[in-house]
């Protein structure tokens, strides 16, 4: 239990924490996080990317998650939205779908301390309508480039690069379901369907339709595949704040799914 009297939680107290919970000078590092469950912070997001910059230092990177699924007539977002419309109300609704900007469009869904990350001076954020990511530090422009639209979370995409580079991630007070570094792993399994998705991006005052075919993506299994790996020695449990944590390296960990997905999942999906 915290003591009531270190609330609220100071950059000097987090950036131990993290320490002690793995993260270190010179890592590229991936962040889940939840800020209610880290609790009250001094200075809100601010302090969390304090103490992370802090370890982290000059050499590290700090990448966030900066999703978006309104602009999009694939996701989960548009599946609830369009529920019991007809066919005319569905077309009027894509209609008004927002055409996503790579600098003005917020985040959706991936929680404050993301939306806080890409807002910052210096923050670069990769190129893809649906799965983007920010990233703050010595390698962020490295990280975030050429982020294919084809590649949501595949090799050409952020994770791929920290993949290939030793990264990181670090879930904050959040489970296995939020990793977007183990859909790396469905896009190395030789048998994954795929499906046509449909996005809308903003190109100046023209909003642009991309269709593309990218690899089915299915979290449903990802804390039955957390439960697995959390049984593995480069998995390091540790307490940030008030929130339970894990980090790992995404090569191992990916390399892991691969193997558990052949040997976990019902065919005919995989």
């Amino acid at each position: 239990m915290t003591d009531p009297a270190a609330l609220p939680f100071d950059v000097g107290t987090l950036a131990a924490h993290l320490r002690a919970s793995g993260v270190a000078a010179g890592q590229d590092v991936l962040v889940h996080s939840s800020l209610r469950r880290v609790g009250p912070l001094a200075k809100g997001a601010e302090t969390l990317v304090e103490a992370l910059s802090a370890v982290l230092g000059p050499d590290g990177t700090l990448v966030v998650p900066t999703h978006n699924a309104g602009n999009s007539t694939t996701s989960r977002t548009w599946h609830e939205a369009t529920r019991g419309m007809s066919a005319h109300e569905r077309l009027r609704y894509e209609a008004s779908l927002p055409g996503w900007d790579r600098e003005r469009t917020a985040a959706q869904g991936v929680g404050a301390f993301a939306e806080y990350v890409r807002l910052l001076p210096g923050a670069v954020r990769s190129d893809h309508p649906q799965t983007s990511f920010a990233a703050v530090g010595r390698r962020a422009a490295f990280l975030t480039a050429d982020h294919a639209l084809g590649s949501h979370l595949g090799s050409r995409s952020p994770i791929g690069r920290m993949y290939d580079t030793g990264g990181h991630v670090l879930l904050l007070g959040v489970g296995y379901d939020a990793c977007s570094a183990l859909h790396l792993a469905e896009y190395r399994l030789s048998n994954v369907p795929v499906q046509a998705y449909r996005c809308y991006r903003q190109a100046g005052e023209r909003r642009l339709r991309c269709d593309f075919v990218a690899p089915e993506l299915d979290d449903s299994d990802f804390d039955a595949l957390g439960a697995s790996l959390d049984d593995e020695p480069f998995v390091r449990p540790g307490v940030v704040g008030q929130a339970a944590t894990r980090l790992f390296p995404i090569r191992p960990t990916v390399d892991f799914a691969v193997k558990w997905f052949v040997g976990n999942r019902i065919s005919p999906r995989h």
